[in-house]
């Protein structure tokens, strides 16, 4: 009597508990939390079974601190497993097992299954449901004293446990209602939407583009209104087929295979992917999970296609900013190292060449900044026009710039450039100059790709090759030799 009276009043404090929650699921976990710590075994769990698979899953589970939760591990368990459980269950017995070796022989699969997860003993009960088995619930290694008074007490607690998932199945259903009816307000931020069977694959268009509806051949009808069709992966791939860009159809279309889609949604809110529409510019498509059977395979998803052609241009803006040297239009100091470094990274070969104009402060002095800033800007024209699309132009900062140069470890090819280049900035002509020409010093230094090397470490070779060259007259160019 003393124990049916204990237990009821833990049974009353753990549904005050429960209660003090909003949703039923985290009720439910409440619920068994709060039996977890007041009787004190290693793990408390719920299984709800699939009869058309016939296989059962863990969808609830207390652990004790300490034990390693077997939730995830204990999915589309083959119900054959522990057949003998549910012939138990049918006669009006709970299973009771005080040393999990004596059913060693009896039962090999069962025993396998429950040595693995360091199961000594355990307390199971059945869920019904109008007078149906639908699953189980119990505890692994309980305390050993009062296991016959613990078999009352889970059967106390089973029509609470009952009661509480015909509350979250309830929750469920008008929660997917509620957001079925939400859509259409939801597609206002989309150009395109639908409403997706993952299993079936029909499919129901919330909304789509007039120029999409005009392809399909159907005629324009309000928002929401659309029938239910029956071959998504059909009609998303004609689409797309129609006003996806060539350069983004083929992933667009890896993008869209509503096949693959649950494993991808996995333990995600939604993905997305980026393409370009001949309609409507940049776009971003993606796929939101909706909704779950009761096996726990994705039931529904929204597929939804929004413009940001927009965004795109201002991201693009952004990143020219953030990446170039206003004045000139080339690279700067950071984006110049990020994208050598980049080359080094990788042990590209090639030559870094370090260029500075001479006398750049008399300039200044004599013409002006205005002159000056004209001299800088037709350096960097220059050495853009000098140099490939591979190569990295950058400017450095005042008068001082740098290229990079990836391949290029022949001295003599080197010397071909650096003739063409001075050539190049002797032809500059700045009119305020009065003819004066613009001298450029340089220094340079190859990397043959061998040893991991540093951006600072190329650069400081290189500019010890600059200091040889300041010392001379007129355009002057050295290489950097380690022997020297």
């Amino acid at each position: 009597m003393k124990t049916i009276i204990k237990y009821e009043l833990v049974i009353n404090k753990a549904l005050r508990s429960a209660l003090n929650y909003d949703t039923p699921d985290e009720q439910i976990n409440e619920f068994i939390r709060f039996f977890g710590k007041h009787i004190g075994s290693d793990r408390i769990y719920i299984f709800e079974d699939c009869d058309e698979k016939h296989v059962t899953n863990n969808t609830y589970e207390w652990c004790a601190d300490g034990i390693v939760p077997e939730i995830h591990e204990l999915q589309n368990v083959d119900m054959d497993i522990i057949g003998w459980w549910y012939q138990a269950f049918g006669s009006e017995k709970n299973i009771i097992i005080t040393d999990i070796e004596q059913i060693k022989d009896e039962h090999r699969e069962s025993y396998n299954m429950l040595k693995a997860q360091n199961v000594k003993n355990l307390v199971v009960c059945p869920i019904r449901y109008k007078d149906e088995i639908k699953g189980f619930f119990g505890l692994d290694n309980p305390p050993e004293s009062d296991t016959l008074g613990l078999t009352t007490f889970l059967d106390m607690i089973g029509t609470l446990l009952i009661s509480l998932l015909k509350l979250r199945n309830s929750f469920t259903k008008s929660n997917k209602e509620a957001k079925l009816s939400s859509y259409s307000s939801l597609s206002s931020i989309y150009i395109s939407m639908a409403v997706v069977n993952v299993q079936t694959h029909r499919y129901h268009i919330v909304k789509t583009l007039d120029e999409v509806t005009h392809f399909l051949g159907v005629k324009p009808q309000k928002e929401g209104e659309y029938k239910i069709d029956e071959d998504f992966p059909g009609h998303i791939n004609s689409v797309m087929d129609e006003f996806c860009t060539k350069a983004h159809r083929e992933e667009t279309l890896e993008f869209v295979d509503i096949t693959t889609v649950e494993d991808r949604l996995r333990g995600k809110n939604t993905i997305v992917h980026e393409f370009t529409g001949k309609v409507s510019g940049w776009c971003r498509e993606r796929f939101i999970p909706v909704d779950y059977d009761d096996d726990g395979r994705l039931w529904h998803v929204l597929y939804c296609v929004e413009n940001i052609d927009e965004e795109k241009r201002r991201e693009n803006r952004l990143m020219y900013l953030a990446q170039t040297d206003l004045m000139t239009g080339i690279r700067n100091r950071g984006s110049g190292e990020n994208k050598i470094t980049e080359y080094l990274v990788r042990k590209q070969c090639g030559l870094l060449c370090l260029l500075d104009c001479d006398k750049f402060k008399s300039i200044n002095d004599t013409y002006g900044h205005v002159v000056g800033d004209k001299v800088i800007i037709a350096i960097a024209d220059t050495l853009r026009k000098s140099c490939r699309d591979d190569d990295v132009v950058l400017r450095l900062g005042g008068d001082e710039f740098a290229v990079f140069i990836p391949g290029m470890l022949d001295k003599e090819r080197a010397e071909t450039f650096f003739d063409r280049l001075f050539s190049n900035i002797e032809h500059i002509d700045i009119a305020e100059m009065n003819g004066k020409h613009i001298l450029l010093s340089l220094g340079a230094c190859f990397y043959d790709g061998m040893d991991c090397i540093t951006f600072d470490q190329l650069y400081r070779r290189a500019d010890t090759a600059m200091y040889d060259s300041k010392k001379k007259q007129g355009y002057s160019a050295t290489i950097f030799d380690a022997k020297q």
